[in-house]
């Protein structure tokens, strides 16, 4: 990344130890020895020597030990910060930098105009295999949302990442839209979601699977079996199964299991496989509803798949057909069951 910052070298204050290690014995407190020790690397830029620096977690605690960069323009700053990333790919294992890059995310998060450099630290953090530590959720969900306080498109917050430098990915926004959902903004995290493909990112599985969990977990039922109608119908994905029992458990605890069926006939007819939990959350919730014809047709579909639901419902199935006079399907669910040896 080129910004017109000036030399680094002038910007920052002069020295007088020869060498980092030498900062232990000075009688500073620990965070300040860290914080000068990176000062020292950031003049030298020795920056490949960061994470060596960071021996604790309490290094990422308040003071973050990165909190010195606020002295600095905000145009010298995020140089710094580039510079600080990129060298960054280079460490190995890719994994030691973790404590500096959870120090100088937080540290960003928190400082103003957080964005987009602290997506810009996200991504590479992702990129190295290392998982933010949770209040990152918090921080950014935050950061974010007073961002677009200020009338920003979701698209044009995201494209600032190429002013810097960095592409969009969709790890970066996926990680995103899971801290808006965290915090209960899913309406605001369903805007990212629409807003990835204006600033050049297609939602991926993971996305879908996101957003659509989350859907459930509030019980848009609506919402969420549209959102996977589109991400089968019109993106060609075939969701997984953890998030397919999300969205027919939530028609079952919203009664809706009608719904329930017709989601396993649309997804049989798009060719996408249909689990053996989905089929028995449908048949329960069949059973719920007192939709005892209905919950021996779909386990009639599920034994077509050489799927067999647990005892206890294939005999409140049976049970039930019988109770109601349903004999002749009562008849055939238990000589399907007789066939598959159950």
């Amino acid at each position: 990344m080129v910004i017109g910052a000036g030399n680094i070298y002038r910007s920052l204050p002069h020295f007088c130890y020869s060498s980092i290690r030498f900062l232990s014995a000075h009688p500073y407190s620990p965070l300040q020895q860290l914080e000068e020790a990176i000062r020292k690397a950031i003049e030298l830029k020795a920056y490949q020597k960061i994470p060596e620096l960071f021996s604790s977690k309490e290094a990422c605690q308040n003071p973050n030990a990165f909190s010195f960069l606020s002295t600095f323009p905000l145009n010298l700053r995020t140089q710094i910060i580039d510079e600080i990333l990129q060298s960054f790919i280079h460490v190995r294992p890719r994994s030691r930098p973790r404590m500096a890059y959870s120090c100088l995310l937080s540290y960003t998060l928190q400082s103003p105009e957080p964005l987009p450099l602290a997506l810009a630290i996200l991504q590479r953090m992702l990129h190295s295999g290392c998982a933010p530590v949770p209040q990152t959720h918090l921080l950014l969900s935050s950061a974010w949302l007073e961002c677009r306080r200020h009338s920003q498109s979701v698209s044009n917050i995201l494209l600032e990442m190429k002013t810097m430098g960095y592409h969009l990915d969709c790890g970066t926004c996926n990680y995103l839209i899971q801290s808006l959902c965290a915090v209960d903004q899913l309406a605001e995290a369903v805007k990212v979601f629409k807003g990835m493909g204006g600033a050049g990112c297609v939602p991926d599985l993971e996305t879908y699977g996101i957003v659509i969990s989350s859907m459930c977990r509030v019980r848009k039922t609506a919402d969420a079996t549209d959102m996977l109608k589109q991400m089968v119908v019109g993106m060609g994905l075939t969701p997984r199964q953890a998030t397919i029992v999300k969205v027919a458990a939530a028609l079952r605890a919203n009664r809706e299991i009608w719904k329930g069926v017709e989601m396993i006939e649309f997804l049989k007819r798009e060719d996408c496989a249909v689990g053996f939990e989905t089929y028995e959350v449908v048949i329960e919730g069949c059973l719920e509803c007192s939709e005892n014809i209905l919950a021996g047709k779909v386990v009639m579909g599920m034994t077509e798949k050489g799927l067999i639901p647990h005892i206890r419902i294939r005999q409140k199935v049976v049970e039930r057909l019988v109770g109601i006079g349903e004999w002749e399907l009562a008849c055939a669910v238990r000589q399907r069951f007789a066939e598959l040896r159950s």
